[in-house]
């Protein structure tokens, strides 16, 4: 079997802002708007969409095309345990010791500039190099490695 493609879906209050934080995280991009309309809401409007509803999905791509496109869809629930599943944001790869946990704290700082909330760091021992576990703007859980 070949592999499969996929992308990661977040459940979300505001998928556009969500986007927008994930999109400077990793270094994503909006995914455009389809062929023949200048913006979203161009396509939206002609689709006869509601405004109240323009913000019920927002979508993400890697622009090298190697990682997995991102999908936010608007839930009425809030998040109330422990994600099951996580994204870590290689930030350290080939690092060690305290350059790398340098290297953690300075993306960690940057990323607090955009919206999200340091958790936890975890020294390097026995079973990691270390790491530090934050939560994006609505709260989902991610780790820095």
């Amino acid at each position: 079997m070949e592999p499969r493609a996929f992308q990661v879906t977040f459940d979300a209050h505001d998928p556009a802002a969500l986007s927008r934080f994930w999109a400077e995280a990793l270094g994503y991009e909006l995914d455009p708007p389809p062929e023949g309309y200048d913006s979203w809401p161009d396509f939206l409007r002609a689709r006869g969409v509601p405004e109240e509803e323009w913000n019920s999905a927002s979508a993400l791509h890697d622009p090298t095309g190697t990682g997995p496109r991102l999908y936010f869809q608007r839930v009425p629930e809030s998040k109330i345990a422990k994600n099951r599943v996580h994204l870590d944001i290689r930030a350290a790869r080939g690092l060690r010791g305290d350059e790398r946990m340098a290297a953690l704290e300075s993306e960690c700082a940057r990323l607090i500039e955009l919206g999200a909330t340091r958790f936890r760091r975890f020294e390097p021992d026995w079973r990691s190099l270390g790491f530090i576990v934050m939560q994006d703007p609505e709260g989902n859980e991610f780790c820095l490695d």
